[in-house]
């Protein structure tokens, strides 16, 4: 079965003089408004997203997100900005979060207050395709495990309006606030899904189906599975691997589903740990082994995962790209790695923002 791909990207847009967050999301679209539905605002006015149509091969993902990219890019310097791939606002922020003026958003913040100040955040997140709901539901039951990983890879968010938090992910820390994020539950089927869903629309736990934020869901409008758990990557080759590690991951869960083998029987409590230390100590540090709960090297868990997804990855064409891109990681660091470096050079989080934005302006 051929497994398609799409991604979205979220960025934050920052004062090319000042480094600080700027609300001027509404008029960078205006100036990319062309019908595609490429470019699109998030919760507030200091964040937009770009959205890749469905791509067959990562050769031609490459080429969609770098073209996308350089159009955002391009519209925020006319406007005295320039584009972050940060997962979150590194210099403190001047006061709360300026929302855009859909009227969804107002409705969250009147019922979920200081809760929205969580809401300036970018992840990356990776749709693969096609597949009917039940399909999407156990698929995701057995990729679980392996979302730490994905974030341990990604982790692009020490540093927090104005802190340093002491995590190399402080989305992935900061976003568990919200009723239905982190690590998804295990779901029967599509209608459990669905019956949890309303169950918290019912108790105000959720406004509406798109409140469902775990790491993991099957997509409320597109035939997918979304994979959310990593944090926006200031390279592209940091999102080609999240995409096609994704990709493997539901091509082997698709033989499992289809040959009925059992799921693994982890404790949920262990996979809650395994996802907190990724997000704590990211790529440079440990993780916790999905299937024994011991403490292994972040970079031996991501080498393994890759070991056992090699024959997926290879059918795909994607191995080559994989392996290009580990080697980038364990050369250059993780993004949350490469910002600590740039901090520590003159302690300035000015810095911090100016390398972000010349990694993400390609």
């Amino acid at each position: 079965m051929l497994l398609t791909t799409g991604v979205e990207e979220e960025f934050l847009l920052v004062d090319a003089r000042t480094g600080q967050i700027a609300g001027i999301a509404d008029r960078v679209l205006a100036r990319l408004a062309d019908g595609s539905g490429a470019f699109q605002l998030e919760g507030t006015r200091h964040q937009m997203e770009l959205a890749t149509p469905v791509t067959h091969t990562l050769a031609e993902l490459r080429d969609q997100l770098l073209a996308l990219r350089r159009r955002l890019a391009k519209a925020a310097d006319e406007l005295g900005c320039r584009l972050v791939a940060a997962a979150g606002p590194v210099l403190p922020m001047p006061g709360p979060p300026l929302l855009t003026d859909d009227p969804r958003r107002h409705r969250q913040a009147d019922q979920y207050g200081a809760l929205m100040h969580t809401i300036v955040h970018c992840g990356c997140h990776v749709h693969i395709g096609t597949l009917d709901p039940d399909t999407a539901i156990k698929v995701g039951n057995h990729i679980r495990p392996w979302l730490p990983t994905l974030l341990a890879v990604s982790a692009n968010s020490p540093f927090w309006n104005g802190h340093d938090t002491r995590h190399a992910s402080w989305r992935a820390i900061s976003w568990t606030i919200w009723p239905a994020s982190g690590m998804p539950p295990v779901f029967a089927s599509a209608a459990q899904y669905r019956q949890t869903v309303h169950r918290m629309i019912r108790t105000g736990a959720a406004l509406d189906k798109k409140m469902a934020y775990w790491d993991l869901r099957p997509s409320s409008h597109w035939p997918t599975l979304e994979l959310r758990a990593a944090d926006i990557s200031p390279s592209l080759d940091g999102t080609l691997l999240q995409a096609a590690l994704s990709r493997a991951l539901v091509a082997r869960a698709l033989r499992a589903v289809r040959e009925e083998r059992p799921l693994p029987r982890i404790p949920d409590e262990q996979l809650r740990m395994a996802r907190w230390r990724a997000a704590r100590d990211g790529f440079e540090g440990c993780g916790v082994d999905p299937m024994t709960g011991t403490l292994r090297p972040a970079a031996s868990l991501a080498a393994s995962l890759i070991e056992e997804l090699a024959p997926d990855l290879e059918a795909a064409g994607d191995l080559a790209c994989v392996e290009r891109a580990m080697t980038a990681l364990r050369r250059h660091g993780s993004g949350a790695h490469r910002q600590r470096l740039a901090f520590a050079r003159r302690h300035d989080l000015g810095d911090v923002v100016r390398q972000l934005a010349e990694d993400t302006e390609l």
